[in-house]
């Protein structure tokens, strides 16, 4: 019977001293108090761990229970009475076994669990591996650094609970497991911070800075993925609880400002290989553009936070981290940036961001990063956003800025629509500087037609494809009509009647020429698939068309047809416009020789 077995072994052990225990003990034991276990004789097994005469035996050789006392206590329903003796057990163990066995012993355990048994065993073991750490003397802080990285790491692979319904099911009990090691840290936070106050010159201790390494951990994973938003129906969030807690320890531990306003990439790197530094550096980015989100955005920890800081120094200090953020393609990610981004730019008033800024990689880059998400994102709502944004980002800027950041944009983005967006952000800035009292020399006179060198050309003359290009072009074209209005040629406040003769060699005689050869290409595609279709006798023909350069989906003869005539009907309204541009020039030219 397991029982006598385990008394057997007991009576054994009782009569040696603690030095003179051997191997073969450490094995009897096991084996006998695993059968114990797995028998059903928990009762009988606690009874002998409880024994005082026993103490002894338990401090040096009970440890070697948690792997089998794990299993058991999984097997068993939670209202069997075996699983609470398993639970004492393991309580007694953690009080009574020799703290540095017993915790490579918990931490082994929770090495090698996986999958769904993470964050069971994880909650489990927590409680007694925070009683031993207590009780440890030596290396006490490598220990608990250990442990917070072993923890983490085993529940980093698990998937971030993203919506309503996956936060309220916690499938894999990772919301339960985050406020769970927030509270095992506790301890170790206050016996941090105990030290601070002791010790006012105390401020690089091994046991700080694994605090350090566990609240940016934490940061990159789960709070850089999860959904931060207050959720009706969910009473407390269980991220925004982590992350409130999480800033609570960094500002404990008088580390939260040194990491708010880090210019700095991060710490030199101890390791030698470039990939593994490459790596950490990463990770380290990512978990100061979180913090940056959460003090910001969501604002935890704000009332700690000192209110003399500019909004545009502010600005500065987060334009490193919304880079990191808005070069992600995981909404979840993308989405934090791009919100950050929005609330730094609601603190400042408009036209009040010196150009100065723009000589900050930072502020060309995000811009840049922003034009990619609007044109590439295949999240709808993700383009608008970021067009929004792109529009704050501009109005925040004084004149030279607006100046700068349009010649910057119109030069980088290649995209027609985002350059037409741009050409018309410079018509209403001409528009304020024509009809506001004070003079705006960057959007009028010599500054203003070096902007217009760049605006009112075809990228590749008469061979420019204007399909493609139609955005650009049509906006370029409202340009040019507005200011032939607008401002007459004995004025020439834009210097638009300066450089006339340019502008029609560099785009209206190429314009010209272009569309009288997009117009008969297109013609002739569209008299062929006529032709073509009669042939065939079947309007159902399956065909291949390119338009723009760029192969479009199989589709039958009619429905290629009605793209050529859609392209056809783009033509009729630029060449209408560009009828109506060289109507107005012809009319102001004529009333001025009138006038003279």
């Amino acid at each position: 019977m397991a029982v006598d077995e385990l008394q057997a072994v007991i009576q054994r052990c009782q009569i040696l001293e603690e030095a003179d225990f051997k191997g073969e003990d450490f094995n009897l034991f096991l084996v006998a108090g695993q059968k114990c276990l797995e028998d059903g004789y928990a009762a009988q097994l606690l009874e002998v761990i409880q024994n005082e005469k026993n103490k002894v035996i338990i401090k040096n050789m009970g440890w070697n229970l948690v792997s089998p006392l794990v299993r058991c206590i999984f097997l068993y329903e939670k209202e069997d009475d075996k699983r609470e003796h398993c639970l004492k057990i393991l309580d007694q163990l953690a009080q009574l076994c020799n703290p540095k066995e017993l915790f490579l012993g918990l931490l082994e355990q929770i090495e090698q669990t996986s999958g769904e048994q993470v964050c069971q065993t994880v909650l489990l073991l927590l409680q007694p591996l925070q009683t031993v750490l207590l009780k440890l003397q030596n290396k006490k802080a490598y220990s608990v650094g250990l442990s917070l990285a072993m923890i983490m790491n085993q529940l980093t692979p698990l998937p971030v609970p993203y919506t309503k319904q996956q936060i309220k099911e916690d499938q894999f009990g990772l919301c339960r497991c985050c406020c769970a090691v927030v509270d095992f840290a506790k301890p170790f936070v206050n016996e941090a911070v105990k030290n601070m106050e002791k010790l006012p010159e105390y401020n690089d201790t091994e046991l700080k800075e694994e605090l350090v390494k566990f609240c940016m951990k934490s940061l990159k994973y789960p709070l850089l993925t999860a959904q931060l938003e207050q959720l009706e129906g969910i009473e407390e969030h269980p991220f925004r609880r982590f992350a409130a807690e999480i800033i609570d320890i960094l500002w404990d531990i008088r580390e939260l400002m040194p990491l708010v306003f880090l210019h700095r990439k991060g710490k030199s790197s101890h390791w030698e290989n470039q990939e593994f530094a490459d790596i950490e550096q990463k990770d380290f980015a990512d978990s100061l553009a979180c913090l940056s989100y959460l003090m910001f955005v969501h604002h935890f920890g704000i009332d700690s936070f000192p209110m003399v800081f500019s909004p545009s120094y502010l600005l500065q200090c987060s334009m490193t981290h919304i880079e990191v953020l808005v070069k992600r393609t995981e909404e979840s990610v993308l989405s934090k940036g791009i919100d950050l981004f929005e609330s730094c730019l609601l603190r400042m008033e408009d036209n009040s961001l010196l150009h100065q800024y723009l000589e900050l990689r930072d502020f060309i880059n995000v811009p840049q990063d922003l034009v990619k998400v609007m044109t590439l994102c295949p999240i709808e709502h993700m383009r608008q956003k970021s067009l929004s944004i792109l529009q704050l980002f501009i109005d925040k800027f004084d004149a030279e800025g607006k100046y700068t950041l349009f010649k910057c944009l119109l030069k980088t983005s290649n995209h027609a629509g985002v350059e037409g967006y741009i050409i018309k952000n410079i018509k209403d800035q001409i528009h304020l500087s024509l009809t506001k009292e004070y003079d705006n020399i960057w959007f009028t006179g010599h500054h203003l037609i070096s902007l217009l060198d760049l605006v009112l050309s075809l990228p590749e003359g008469a061979e420019t494809d204007l399909l493609q290009n139609s955005d650009r072009i049509m906006a370029s074209l409202n340009l040019l009509r507005y200011l032939v209005i607008k401002d007459c040629e004995s004025d020439n406040q834009t210097g638009v009647w300066t450089m006339l003769t340019k502008i029609e060699q560099n785009f209206l005689k190429p314009l010209h020429v272009g569309l009288n050869m997009s117009k008969a290409h297109y013609e002739a595609e569209i008299k062929n698939k006529k032709e073509n279709r009669k042939e065939a006798r079947s309007s159902n023909t399956i065909c291949s068309l390119t338009v723009g350069g760029e192969k479009m989906p199989a589709m039958t003869t009619e429905m290629q047809l009605q793209v050529l005539h859609s392209a056809l009907f783009t033509f009729d309204l630029i060449e209408s416009v560009l009828a109506r541009v060289e109507e107005l020039i012809e009319m102001k030219i004529k009333a001025a020789m009138n006038e003279n």
